[in-house]
């Protein structure tokens, strides 16, 4: 795209090579996974935004290796300034787009999972178990609804029960994001991963293993990572639409330029159809939809 400001110092013939030469790894190598994708959804007929990315950048392409190889085909009113219509350029940047967007969701995917790594170490491996005045350090998967279980200054609560006996102030930051330490008296709840910060107290477990409420924290993130978006579905439903449409546009107009474009008719028809699927190649929805997901 640099010929829009820069006269370069060789002939048309060659930057097109060259623009050919910079494309190739673009599409065949960092993008192919789309071409894939595309070529997948015409196989099964479900239809998607890679379908039109697909059909879009491999007409674009062909187009432009046609006009370079053969450039006596095409008549002269198709030339911008002398240049052939190539759209080498428009490739690449409909593939860098959307494979920006692909890495956008990939990292924050990634990050959702560190998240998840995060709160699951917010919970701890032990608890103090209470029984008949003695206390013993057992594993947490041991803790039974009921079980009585001391907890000491600076530990964290293995799981949500009530406090029984004794009082202290809990850090429930992680939880609430309140970053002043709650007073908790017998009687009051607590939470399993929030931080005791001075007292010893005695609590009865209410609830343990999934349905804590950490528990229950880690599983509608780790749920909200695996599922789609409403905005990923309601994509879906537009391209099974707009795909045929374009499709059906693209087939109209070369008829139409077929039969009323005059002199160099084959020309102008194949060059408008192509036109139609660059134009309807749904490169801002490579963006959007992972822009969506990361918010």
């Amino acid at each position: 795209m640099g010929g829009m400001w820069i006269n370069w110092p060789f002939s048309n013939t060659t930057q097109g090579w060259i623009e050919l030469i910079f494309t190739i790894p673009v599409l065949f190598y960092a993008g192919w996974f789309l071409m894939v994708r595309g070529w997948n959804s015409f196989k099964t007929w479900n239809l998607n935004m890679f379908s039109l990315i697909a059909l879009g950048t491999g007409v674009a392409f062909i187009f432009s290796i046609i006009s370079l190889l053969f450039p006596s085909i095409l008549p002269h009113e198709l030339l911008h300034g002398g240049k052939l219509p190539l759209y080498f350029e428009s490739v690449c940047v409909i593939i860098t787009l959307v494979i920006l967007g692909q890495m956008m969701e990939a990292l924050a995917h990634q990050k959702t999972g560190k998240a998840i790594e995060e709160l699951m170490n917010l919970s701890p491996d032990t608890a103090n178990l209470v029984v008949n005045d003695i206390e013993k350090k057992v594993v947490l998967d041991e803790v039974k609804i009921g079980d009585i279980l001391r907890v000491k200054p600076g530990e964290k609560i293995p799981v949500d029960g009530r406090i029984m006996e004794g009082y202290s102030s809990i850090d429930e930051s992680m939880i609430t994001g309140e970053p002043i330490p709650v007073e908790k008296q017998i009687q009051d709840k607590v939470t399993s991963g929030t931080i005791n910060k001075n007292g010893t107290f005695l609590m009865k477990a209410e609830k343990v293993g999934n349905d804590t409420l950490l528990s229950q924290i880690i599983k509608m993130v780790n749920d909200a990572s695996r599922s789609r978006a409403p905005i990923q579905n309601l994509t879906d439903k537009v391209a099974r639409i707009f795909v045929p449409t374009v499709i059906f546009v693209s087939i109209l107009t070369f008829i139409i330029w077929y039969f009323f474009g005059g002199e160099n008719n084959v020309t102008y028809a194949l060059v408008n159809a192509i036109a139609v699927l660059i134009i309807a190649c749904p490169c801002a929805l490579g963006l959007a939809t992972p822009m969506s997901l990361v918010v």
